[in-house]
């Protein structure tokens, strides 16, 4: 596979599994140093051992919205790895379904504090202590629920729809030396959208032209073109991997 992040090192958040641990395990095929964050140690542990051991992949527990754990990740991975050129925020949280108008608002405020701050406040560390001076890039994981209402997960939607925004505030802000860009996937057959699927995926997929749900490996070769020097002119931008979905109508 293509060495296009050999030197490079990469923070990749909530990457225990799913979406995360695929585009480590990417950036690691590609080269990268990675550090990978999650909630809970012991499935951290195993994607480290996944991506290779210690001597590709450091891993971090911690809560995503905890700044000094943040703090701490970031520090850690300079003091193993020397640099931080990349920063994935894929953590996001979904833990209330139905409508906005029973919406807790305890819930509502921790998703939005996951979802939107963590992923501005992962950005500021990385930025600060590494990217200010030698430059790098920006991936933030939203989704098409972000583009357009989505009956059941509209907080979430929310929360990915203002994550869109950061990110094109974000990459007129930092440029030119860092870029920040987004993909925004529909659903991909990971534990995190099993309610979204399970029990009625030939229903789900019926409504998607290509006739399938995504894997998470559908998603990793357009977020490490993102990431690389291949995409050196792209900035602001927010990828649909939808499998098509969005051209009907749908989430």
């Amino acid at each position: 596979m293509n060495k296009r992040f050999d030197g490079r090192v990469a923070i990749v958040t909530g990457a225990s599994r799913g979406i995360g641990l695929a585009i480590a395990e990417r950036l690691v095929a590609e080269g990268a140093k990675v550090t990978v964050t999650a909630r809970k140690p012991e499935p951290l542990a195993e994607a480290v051992q996944e991506l290779g051991g210690p001597e590709h992949a450091l891993g971090v527990p911690g809560k995503a919205d905890d700044e000094e754990h943040q703090a701490e990740a970031v520090a850690k991975t300079l003091e193993t790895f020397g640099r931080v050129d990349l920063l994935v925020n894929n953590t996001g949280i979904n833990p209330a379904y139905g409508p906005l108008i029973e919406l807790d608002h305890g819930v509502a405020r921790k998703t939005f504090e996951v979802n939107v701050l963590g992923a501005l406040s992962w950005t500021q560390q990385a930025y600060r202590a590494w990217m200010a001076e030698h430059g790098g890039a920006v991936l933030n994981v939203s989704s098409v629920a972000g583009l357009r209402p989505a009956p059941g997960i509209g907080f979430y939607g929310a929360t990915k729809a203002m994550l869109v925004h950061i990110t094109k505030e974000l990459a007129v802000e930092l440029g030119p030396g860092v870029r920040v860009n987004g993909i925004a996937p529909a659903v991909v057959k990971t534990r995190f959208a099993t309610a979204l699927y399970e029990g009625k995926e030939d229903e789900v997929a019926a409504n998607y032209p290509l006739q399938r749900l995504g894997m998470p490996s559908d998603i990793t070769g357009a977020a490490a073109f993102l990431l690389s020097d291949e995409a050196s002119w792209i900035t602001g931008q927010v990828l649909v991997l939808d499998g098509g979905v969005t051209l009907r109508g749908g989430v």
